[in-house]
């Protein structure tokens, strides 16, 4: 938790003045002990040793009361002046934070306003993904009549080569216009941060589009059987969220398993339901909910399984989609022309599996 600062005066001169405020009492402290002494002198020559122990009584309570002040609300002001951030420990992550985006110009939603906002996050070493989505199921800009919109986010590089990638990625989105970067380190334990940041700039820059989604690199994504479910009159406009829906999913308490989760942390034998991270799509009142209910949540590294909590907390439920064979995630691979027909995302194999598939259920015999 961030102690509060208000940032008005700077820290430096903040603790220059407090200590300034300390000598400054120490000398008062000794000019009144020089002068007690000189009056305690002439006290003695009258051999009034009663009232010289009430007075050096006094003299320390008042000084201590003066230290003691000076210490603990010093403490206090030095605490405010200096914002530090805890530990998140293994098993949360370092959110929320004074996150920055870094590349955050792309013209979406800028001048027209897109039914759906395709948000996919990825590494920044991943540009073959990128590429690969930006020639196929991300170049697909009208679908039935509504505007569909492609994105990547994506945190900060990592390694030797960190200001190497970060040159590239800056060149790329001069390229594409379609990064979005955010100032966190990129890494599969900080993926929650990473979805919360998408939020974050859902809601300030999307707020007028009907839906977003969220799309891993590594699937497949019909997006005309997904708008037409978008489209479809029993969709719900708002609190809606589908997708692949974990439902009375266990909390693991075993160590050797990368979810382990301790009872300190998550008590409860079970999580709270919530749609795969693989791809799920809201309505956009959503994320504004969802943000301001966060903080009352410590967020777990889990991303899917926090965003659970979080609509838990909202009294939201998400919801199963109409179909089962919609969200496939680590099917028998190759899917059938009828699956493909009917799916809507599914995870891949490898980049080149994901091509085919876009370029499979263009064709016309596509279909059961």
């Amino acid at each position: 938790i961030q102690v509060p600062y208000s940032g008005n005066v700077p820290q430096k001169t903040v603790i220059w003045l407090l200590n300034c405020c300390i000598i400054y009492i120490m000398y008062c402290e000794k000019m009144l002990l020089s002068c007690l002494n000189s009056f305690l002198a002439a006290l003695m020559a009258r051999r009034n040793r009663r009232l010289k122990q009430i007075l050096i009584g006094l003299l320390a309570a008042v000084t201590f009361y003066l230290l003691a002040y000076v210490y603990f609300n010093g403490t206090q002001y030095r605490a405010a002046a200096q914002p530090r951030w805890g530990d998140p420990g293994p098993y949360h992550v370092a959110y929320p934070r004074n996150y920055t985006f870094i590349l955050d110009d792309p013209p979406t939603c800028k001048n027209r306003t897109p039914f759906v906002v395709l948000m996919v996050p990825v590494p920044p070493s991943g540009k073959a993904a990128r590429e690969a989505i930006r020639k196929t199921w991300g170049n697909e800009k009208r679908v039935l009549g509504q505007l569909v919109k492609t994105v990547f986010m994506l945190g900060l590089p990592a390694g030797a080569d960190a200001a190497l990638q970060q040159e590239e990625l800056r060149q790329e989105h001069q390229e594409n216009r379609d990064l979005i970067q955010s100032d966190f380190l990129d890494s599969y334990h900080n993926l929650t941060i990473k979805t919360m940041m998408m939020l974050e700039w859902q809601a300030a820059h999307c707020v007028d589009a009907s839906y977003v989604m969220k799309v891993d690199s590594d699937v497949f994504l019909h997006v005309q059987n997904l708008v037409r479910l978008l489209l479809d009159p029993s969709t719900a406009r708002r609190n809606y969220m589908t997708g692949l829906v974990w439902w009375h999913s266990s909390v693991s308490r075993n160590p050797f398993n990368r979810f382990y989760m301790p009872r300190s942390v998550v008590p409860e034998l079970e999580y709270p339901p919530y749609p795969l991270g693989m791809s799920y799509v809201m309505s956009l009142d959503l994320p504004g909910k969802i943000l301001g209910v966060s903080p009352q949540i410590k967020p777990l590294f889990i991303e899917d399984v926090y965003l659970g909590m979080c609509l838990q907390r909202l009294g939201i439920s998400p919801t199963d989609p109409p179909e089962e064979t919609m969200f496939l995630v680590d099917p028998f691979h190759p899917l059938s022309g009828c699956s493909l027909s009917k799916v809507i995302a599914v995870t891949t194999n490898s980049i080149g599996q994901m091509v085919t598939y876009w370029q499979r259920c263009r064709q016309p015999d596509a279909k059961c």
